[in-house]
């Protein structure tokens, strides 16, 4: 038996604190599992430990993405662990490479396509064998579009005997920010690219995350437009690139149970008439991670802004014969950071129950209804058909 269920790796940056938070509230005294904290600093883990009220005796780890021995051996000490330390295609290569190795399970909030890619090249054979399972994606990025999919054909076979080829995910509402990781990601992903001008074509690929697999053409959504199906103008979301990808990697990964004729996109809902297309258009000019904007690497908004965030997602899943079926998933706290803590310690915790099949894995293909009734359940989401 290893020493630990489960390491918090990054647990004294803003959101490896909230997930450690989080594990030591919500599973205390004889309902916790065997977890840890690691970080660089012993010192800083002791005193998050203190501030989050976990108990004095939760056992603490030194690891640093710098040092692959010492990761490597943090990595044989536990069955899991959720690692918050990104940029992933800057500091989790060898987290990654590590836990590959060791047959450990790895669970990230990965938004980072083309590091993605190269790592499921470089590691998915090795996890295979020694039942490694890896899983990125473990946040908002992607899990609740992933497994909205999921919902909305599930309706469509209920419904009308087939999964829908098309879908449409839309986001309705969404009050909360991205976390200062995502926006970090973001920039280390363009300034490599910029140096690699082949990554470009993982970035911009749909089916970037499905090794010998090239669907049908995609919408792009990076124009606004008006979109019948909600009688409503729509704008490009900004993490559509990522959530796309992963939903594709699910069909692909559980034998396109969707059809290899999957045509999926996702937008944001601008609103109605004239006022929704002046909107739209003003959405599609803003790009929120532009300069100095939003939240740095270590900060993030308050506790009172955490909870007054939500989400609300619409999918419809859309027939050839015009029939249509549709999941809502809402979320009850600020994207980025609340809800996203809550469901990448609850993917672990899932995880852990079971599902021993080696690879590199989305957490909808992995886990799929189980861990959609373990956040519905634990973290605050609801999955709604209709």
């Amino acid at each position: 038996m290893r020493d630990f269920d489960l390491i918090v790796y990054g647990a004294t940056g803003f959101t490896g604190r909230l997930v450690a938070e989080y594990l030591a509230r919500a599973y205390p005294g004889e309902h916790a599992p065997r977890w840890a904290m690691a970080g660089r600093s012993l010192d800083k883990l002791a005193q998050v430990r203190d501030a989050i009220g976990a108990p004095a005796d939760l056992p603490l780890v030194a690891a640093d993405a710098d040092d692959p021995a010492g990761l490597a051996a943090m990595a044989a000490r536990a069955e899991a662990i959720v690692t918050t330390v990104g940029p992933y295609q800057l500091y989790g290569s060898a987290l990654v490479a590590a836990c590959a190795a060791a047959g450990t399970a790895y669970l990230d909030l990965c938004g980072e396509p083309a590091w993605m890619r190269q790592m499921i090249d470089a590691h998915e054979a090795e996890a295979k064998a020694t039942g490694a399972r890896i899983v990125f994606s473990c946040g908002f990025d992607s899990i609740p579009f992933d497994l909205g999919v999921m919902t909305a054909q599930e309706q469509a076979r209920a419904r009308f005997g087939a999964p829908a080829p098309r879908v449409k995910g839309r986001v309705r509402v969404m009050k909360g920010s991205f976390s200062g990781g995502t926006a970090a990601s973001l920039k280390a992903t363009l300034a490599a690219a910029a140096r690699d001008p082949s990554l470009v074509r993982l970035l911009t690929d749909p089916f970037a995350l499905t090794p010998g697999f090239v669907g049908p053409h995609q919408p792009t959504g990076l124009i606004p437009e008006f979109d019948a199906t909600l009688n409503a103008w729509v704008a490009p979301f900004v993490m559509a690139p990522i959530n796309t990808k992963n939903v594709h990697r699910t069909n692909f990964l559980l034998g396109h149970p969707y059809g290899t004729d999957f045509v999926y996109d996702e937008m944001t809902v601008a609103g109605l008439g004239d006022l929704g297309k002046v909107a739209a258009e003003a959405m599609a000019k803003l790009n929120p991670f532009k300069g100095d904007k939003g939240p740095k690497l270590g900060e993030g908004p308050s506790l009172e802004e955490r909870e007054a965030g939500h989400y609300d997602l619409l999918f419809a899943a859309l027939m050839p014969d015009g029939g249509r079926a549709d999941a809502v998933v809402t979320g009850d706290r600020d994207p980025g950071y609340g809800s996203t803590s809550k469901m990448i310690a609850e993917t672990a915790l899932c995880l852990l129950e079971g599902e021993r099949r080696g690879g590199v894995w989305t957490p909808g293909a992995l886990l799929g209804t189980r861990l959609r009734d373990r956040l519905q359940a634990k973290a605050g989401l609801t999955f709604t058909a209709c």
